[in-house]
């Protein structure tokens, strides 16, 4: 994802979830937000001031720039999945999603149980997943659906216990095989992280989203302003929010019709392959710079 918070003329960041805006109040907005994040960076730099004497770094801590590498700065978020941006720095590179299906170790799931009715596969992720009460939303949401099946992975920080009643139409297991389980989903529930939501994009899967911290409110709002689906604040979420959104999404088809032109956007690159290339023509340019000093 890309932060332009050293692009004077849109700011912009992807810890907000605002909407893409170009009038003057929205740039002051933005202005004002990157203000807040800056007297944030205040605190923890002493801490990284520490790192870089003991490691012999010298680095102007005046200028919130100066860590950035002026080499090369690569995100796997596809150019067509960020806001338009102008005048983005040289050494700025989109490469598209990095995941690597041949990499990813089997993951057992109870395949018989799936019905074949439309399946909602609901996900929030392996960083911030903890939260009791966002899964039970959830579950009580997705409760009111019962011409749909729902695939609800909770991971090692929920007891499933603690989630009260499960839907008759709800499988909750602790993980289950993304990928496999996106190809058959008719909607996906996430907390916009952004491998879950590129993931959703390259099987053509439209998304409800409910942010929680880092990066995931800039691609709520990405996934809003591209039109393959809907978020709602983390703050704002009930299970009545939750079930409109999901009736929003689904019956929609522009929603489904952008995810599946996303999808083959995503099956025509190779992030990887595209970051690799971009890694050694960087350094294959600093090298020849260095040895002709």
């Amino acid at each position: 994802m890309c932060s332009t918070s050293t692009l004077p003329d849109r700011p912009h960041s992807l810890f907000y979830s605002w909407p893409h805006e170009t009038s003057d109040e929205a740039l002051a907005r933005n202005v004002d937000g990157l203000q807040i994040l800056s007297e944030m960076r205040e605190r923890i730099v002493p801490i990284a001031q520490s790192y870089a004497e003991r490691n012999g770094l010298e680095i102007d801590w005046s200028n919130p720039a100066a860590t950035v590498s002026k080499l090369a700065v690569i995100t796997q978020t596809p150019k067509e999945f960020d806001f338009p941006i102008p005048h983005l720095p040289p050494q700025f590179h989109y490469a598209g999603p990095f995941h690597d299906n041949a990499g990813r170790e089997p993951v057992p799931f109870p395949w018989e149980k799936l019905t074949g009715k439309p399946l909602i596969y609901a996900s929030m992720g392996t960083l911030v997943n903890g939260l009791n009460n966002v899964y039970s939303t959830i579950l009580e949401a997705v409760g009111e659906f019962p011409e749909m099946q729902v695939v609800l992975p909770v991971g090692r920080n929920i007891d499933p216990g603690d989630l009260g009643s499960i839907p008759s139409n709800t499988i909750v297991v602790r993980t289950g095989p993304q990928i496999e389980l996106l190809k058959r989903a008719t909607l996906c529930i996430t907390h916009a992280g952004l491998n879950t939501t590129l993931e959703a994009l390259a099987q053509g899967v439209p998304m409800v989203a409910i942010p929680i911290g880092y990066d995931q409110p800039g691609v709520a709002a990405r996934i809003a302003y591209h039109g393959v689906g809907e978020f709602v604040e983390i703050g704002n979420l009930t299970a009545r929010s939750l079930s409109e959104l999901i009736v929003k999404v689904t019956a929609n088809p522009n929603c489904r019709d952008k995810a599946r032109w996303f999808q083959k956007v995503l099956a025509e690159t190779r992030g990887l392959d595209v970051a690799a290339d971009i890694i050694e023509r960087a350094f294959g340019e600093n090298t020849r710079k260095t040895k002709g000093q």
